[in-house]
């Protein structure tokens, strides 16, 4: 809303504050007078929002994430909430009334100059025939879980011929029960059977319901006039202030359950050698999170010790990580439970419940030298390293972090930054979600498996590449691009693979 500020600043500084097209006309000189092709993605998303933010859903969104944390701290607040509660109050009184001439003036922005972006990633891919002179892979994507009945990915998942389908025994007793394809942990990180959280049983929610919301949120955001935007559009127009909290949560609800399943379908994208090991763990959903406390925090660093014995055991290669952890994000829900004497006492109270599974995750990672993990940066804008964000502030030979960019190889709006070793494309990916329907999303975490994809067709191809030598290959292959701060790598499958077949030729 930056532009939008600066545009009702001006217009008040004139003494024309209630005037519409005075507004209009500021706006649109600020507007007109960016790079198009730079800031194309925002502006689009832009325009989205002010097409569905209504009062009753900011009200409704303020009621469920930030009332509960006034009432519980008896109104002594931090910065972080503080400054929200502000934002909110300029989105209350000055955005919403004049939404409709944002969305005009981006509208008008787009058609004036929107073109397609080139694609130079069609141009990179590399698919592995079938009948290619290869070899199996075993590699993992450690998520919110896959449905595995899925044909494009059934076909593709491991398999432990130890275990015996659907009987509740750990037959082979390696301490997990019916892991066939895999292994899964709930919210509270005990082991569960289910590949893939059952939230129509759990929650009595319909999938395909709320996969429509998603899509049409999505296609609202990238300037798609979808059916399914259009339906968003409208149902959010007449949703009531007490409906808002269901309706988000159930949002996100459906964002953890479809994420590992297009996550999935990406990393085994034109690789038939590619065998998946589901590796489910499970996201909180809720507009509140839940209370972090040192028990937690030690079951979770229970689970990614058990992960990466599982991982080694079974012979994965390569593992992806679309997910992460930080400080902050332990400070601000102890802050929500009004938990601790003081900030200071919070603070170091959340660094403390951060540790403990941070050093679980180290240890999952750091003790599997033969298996390369890859992970996503995060869609925050911010410094990984600087945020303390586990996994992908992590310094290990073994690890690859990666960054987000567009069709054309442009940096996302939301992709963090820092420690990024790599970028792929992260917007608009196409994908599999439950169900089997195959619809686009955004972020980092559609970059990260592409990555996975590329080291599974190099391990295909050549499975005696050790850690160092698969990861030195996706970096040499890579692009330099040159920003106007820094140069950054742009993943080249095709390039990657000629450099292997060199090296095997000789």
């Amino acid at each position: 809303m930056g532009l939008f500020g600066e545009a009702l600043a001006a217009v008040e500084i004139a003494g024309k504050g209630d005037d519409a097209q005075a507004l209009r006309a500021e706006l649109k000189s600020l507007v007109e007078a960016l790079p198009y092709e730079t800031v194309q993605d925002n502006v689009k998303s832009g325009k989205g929002r002010a097409e569905i933010l209504t009062e009753a859903l900011v009200l409704g969104n303020l009621e469920s994430s930030f009332q509960p944390v006034v009432d519980n701290t008896g109104g002594e607040i931090s910065y972080d909430v503080a400054s929200t509660l502000v934002s909110v109050s300029f989105t209350l009184d000055e955005f919403i009334p004049n939404r409709a001439v944002v969305g005009e003036v981006y509208a008008d922005f787009i058609a004036a100059n929107d073109l397609a972006k080139e694609d130079i990633w069609a141009a990179r891919e590399v698919v592995i025939p079938a009948d290619a002179d290869a070899t199996p892979v075993i590699v993992s994507v450690w998520d919110s879980g896959v449905d595995t009945v899925i044909p494009g990915l059934a076909q593709q998942l491991w398999t432990n011929s130890d275990e015996i389908p659907g009987n509740n025994i750990d037959d082979d007793k390696n301490g997990f029960v019916d892991d066939v394809h895999g292994f899964a942990y709930n919210l509270d990180s005990e082991k569960v059977t289910q590949l893939l959280r059952p939230i129509e049983q759990d929650f009595g929610v319909n999938p395909a319901d709320l996969q429509g919301h998603a899509k049409g949120l999505g296609d609202n955001s990238s300037n798609i006039d979808s059916p399914e935007a259009a339906a968003l559009r409208k149902y959010i127009s007449g949703l009531p202030q007490n409906e808002v909290q269901s309706f988000l949560e159930n949002l996100s609800l459906y964002g953890g359950y479809a994420h590992g399943t297009h996550v999935s379908g990406i990393a085994l994208a034109g690789n038939p050698f590619a065998e998946l090991l589901v590796a489910r763990m499970t996201y909180s959903h809720t507009q509140m999170p839940p209370k972090p406390s040192i028990e937690q925090s030690e079951r979770d660093a229970a689970m990614f010790r058990e992960a990466g014995h599982y991982f080694r055991d079974n012979g994965v290669r390569a593992v992806n990580m679309s997910w992460g952890g930080s400080v902050r994000s332990y400070e601000t829900a102890l802050e929500a439970h009004n938990i601790g004497e003081s900030p200071e006492e919070r603070k170091a109270l959340a660094r403390k419940i951060f540790k403990i599974g941070d050093a679980g995750l180290r240890e999952a990672i750091g003790g599997s030298p033969d298996i390369l993990f890859i992970t996503s940066a995060g869609n925050s804008d911010n410094d990984v390293t600087f945020d303390e964000f586990y996994p992908s502030s992590y310094e290990y030979p073994n690890l690859l972090t990666v960054g987000a960019v567009d069709i054309a190889g442009d940096e996302t709006s939301f992709t963090s930054l820092g420690k990024v070793d790599i970028y792929a494309n992260g917007f608009e990916v196409e994908s599999y979600v439950p169900g089997g329907d195959r619809i686009p999303f955004n972020g980092t975490s559609m970059s990260s498996p592409q990555v996975l994809n590329l080291a599974a067709k190099l391990l295909a191809m050549a499975p005696d590449l050790s850690v160092a030598e698969l990861r030195q290959l996706i970096l040499d292959g890579a692009d330099e691009k040159q920003l106007e701060s820094r140069t950054i790598l742009l993943m080249n499958p095709k390039a990657s693979m000629a450099l292997l077949e060199k090296q095997l030729a000789k």
